[in-house]
């Protein structure tokens, strides 16, 4: 049997501290613990070379149940849909009319928070209803 491996999901954005901001607001995740020997992640920041800084951040969830993110400063921009997105949880056990106001009235929080709706799915027999959402640097995730 093999051991069960630890998943971090990684980012690729042009502002890595504005989106990993977004994500924990999102998902109740929190700064890791700031490197030995630095009092800040502003501290540790700033003693990268210039060329470094800002290139990272990353955010976990507080109880270490769900994946580490992480986020990458890359060069070229978003051009495509993504091929793997979050689904963020807040309908589970709801169907019909209970589940949209769900999903909506988290939608409202999010856009709130920079995200950007695209468009609800609704319910189609084998499927419930989730809505397609836009982070704050336009990558995919659902509200399911």
């Amino acid at each position: 049997m093999a051991n069960v491996k630890q998943v971090q999901v990684t980012f690729d954005c042009a502002n890595p501290r504005a989106v990993s901001e977004f994500w924990k607001a999102v998902l109740g995740y929190v700064d890791p613990p700031v490197p030995s020997g630095f009092d800040s992640w502003d501290a540790f920041d700033a003693s990268l070379p210039a060329e470094h800084q800002g290139s990272a951040s990353a955010c976990q969830d507080p109880n270490g149940v769900g994946p580490r993110l992480f986020f990458q400063r890359v060069p070229e921009p978003k051009a495509v849909k993504n091929r793997v997105h979050l689904d963020v949880r807040v309908g589970t056990g709801l169907t019909g009319d209970e589940r949209v106001t769900a999903l909506e009235t988290e939608a409202d929080r999010l856009e709130k928070l920079g995200a950007r709706r695209l468009r609800l799915m609704p319910a189609d027999g084998v499927d419930e209803a989730c809505l397609v959402m836009q982070d704050v640097e336009g990558n995919e995730f659902c509200l399911d």
